[in-house]
């Protein structure tokens, strides 16, 4: 176990994981748990700092997250952001006002150049971010202010006897110009920590783990052709060897030549057992007519079990556990685990699988963001070709099929999708683009194609940027490499006459349209 580790705990706000990002990127471990983590829970789990993060709560108001008063006592680094400023302030004998909603841009003046504001110079101006309602009027008897807005004298402060911190604004946030340097000052120069976070040492530890939660027992894993489950794969191969059977289900929900892809790609490259199993017809009926998207990843989630079920039997492979590519943010968009966030929405992998499943879950990957797996992936060795691929959701197709998923629009998606794939890659723009799809809209449009009227179906396009999926931008394609694209699709597509283009970010949209 690293003893250099933060913990953070949740009080629900949206930018909770940007803390995570942060310290990750630092090199240093954290954790996201929720506030409802007992003092001995905290002193066993023995963090070098603890981060209370910001959240839509009031500290008046009933039934919110709040903290053991003794969190304050325990000779382990505090620093409040926001709501947890807040707290700090409510617990250890402050005042807090409920005021003007401030949110956007504001500027501090730093007061006082010390804890994490070490390196900053007596009376710097810097543009923060605020997003609050209350405020701290009267900090906790003998708090120091460390920095002010013109309508804020406790923008941040300190413990006069402890490294208590506080702040009102979110230093976790671009906008926040010198977030980066508050955060690294609490981890390292308060807190201690040294970075040994990284790929070989996660691995080092995910390896023992696997070993002591698996034993002697057999595992399959479900591969999907996408970067998280082949490094999922991978580290359980290594830790168990030849007691691993990855199987690849063809759902019938997938890109164009995907099946003949991940099989030629993994026995290359992987040296592993693979199995295919072809359930096209089953998933297809399944799915027959439902239309409403949580149903359809959940009905999937179970199809996926009962296969592997099926298999492992069928293959006397004697599996008591299922290994999965399950990934951070997974976890945090599908169910409320870490904290008061809200479900975004359920990921078949975590909150759609069957719950009297007889398999136990191996989840190597649960607490990693996507470009950590993919420093794992090439740490184990994996080809670029398999660790750079865009992100593919396990449900497929089926849930960029907005409405029914029948075959006839699955293959019309197909090729219009994979026409997109090769043009972004004739332009060289792949590695530039996180996550690049088409979606077949449940409408359609009036067209004119060869001095005749049509009548079609309408595709959209998505191309996003981002670091872990947690935010996303889209992507500002050259016209000439959409308008190519686009004359492509309604040339070469039987069934759709009109292509539009998403610059919707994320917030407030998901990647994914469902």
């Amino acid at each position: 176990m690293d003893p250099n580790r933060i913990l953070i705990l949740d009080y629900g706000s949206q930018f909770t994981q940007l803390i995570a990002r942060r310290i990750r990127e630092e090199r240093v471990y954290c954790e996201i748990q929720p506030p409802t983590r007992t003092v001995e829970w905290i002193r066993e789990w023995k963090p070098r700092g603890i981060i209370l993060s910001g959240g839509p709560s009031s500290v008046y108001g009933e039934n919110v997250p709040s903290a053991e008063p003794e969190l304050f006592h325990l000779g382990v680094p505090v620093f409040g952001i926001c709501y947890g400023m807040q707290l700090i302030t409510h617990l250890e004998g402050g005042v807090v006002e409920r005021g003007r909603r401030e949110y956007g841009r504001a500027e501090i003046t730093v007061q006082e150049p010390e804890g994490i504001f070490d390196g900053f110079a007596r009376g710097e101006a810097t543009q923060v971010w605020m997003s609050h309602g209350d405020h701290v009027v009267e900090p906790p008897p003998g708090y120091r202010m460390l920095a002010s807005t013109p309508d804020l004298p406790y923008a941040a402060f300190q413990a006069p006897d402890r490294p208590i911190f506080g702040v009102q604004f979110h230093p976790e946030v671009a906008h926040t110009v010198r977030g980066e340097d508050l955060i690294s000052n609490f981890v390292f120069r308060v807190s201690g920590c040294e970075p040994t976070w990284t790929a070989g040492s996660f691995i080092e530890t995910e390896i023992e783990r696997i070993r002591a939660q698996v034993g002697d027992a057999h595992a399959i894993c479900g591969l999907s052709g996408g970067v998280d489950s082949a490094v999922a794969a991978a580290l359980v191969n290594r830790a168990i060897g030849d007691r691993l059977t990855c199987i690849f289900v063809d759902t019938g929900l997938l890109r164009q030549h995907e099946r003949e892809t991940v099989e030629r790609t993994f026995r290359r490259h992987m040296g592993m057992q693979l199995e295919t199993v072809d359930a096209a017809e089953l998933f297809l009926d399944r799915l027959r007519g439902i239309e409403d998207p949580e149903e359809k990843r959940r009905i999937i989630g179970h199809t996926f079990v009962d296969v592997f079920e099926d298999a492992a039997e069928r293959l006397g492979a004697g599996a008591s556990f299922l290994v999965q590519g399950t990934l951070y943010p997974d976890v945090i968009e599908s169910l409320s685990v870490k904290g008061p966030s809200a479900t975004i929405k359920t990921h078949h992998n975590v909150g759609g699988l069957k719950a009297d499943m007889k398999f136990a879950l191996a989840e190597p990957l649960r607490e990693l963001f996507k470009d950590e797996v993919r420093q794992v992936g090439r740490e184990l060795g994996l080809p670029e070709e398999m660790v750079g691929r865009h992100p593919f959701p396990g449900p497929g197709l089926a849930i960029r099929v907005l409405g029914a998923a029948t075959e006839e629009r699955l293959a019309v998606l197909r090729r219009a999708d994979a026409i997109y794939l090769e043009e972004i890659r004739a332009a060289g723009l792949y590695d530039d683009i996180w996550q690049a799809f088409a979606v077949l809209l449940p409408v359609s449009s009036v067209g004119v194609m060869g001095d005749e009227r049509t009548y079609e179906n309408v595709c959209a396009l998505r191309a996003v940027t981002s670091r872990d999926g947690m935010t996303a931008d889209w992507y500002p394609f050259p016209h000439h490499v959409l308008a190519r694209i686009s004359t492509r699709i309604i040339n070469e597509v039987n069934g759709i006459n009109r292509v539009c283009y998403d610059i919707s970010s994320k917030p407030p949209a998901t990647i994914e349209w469902e």
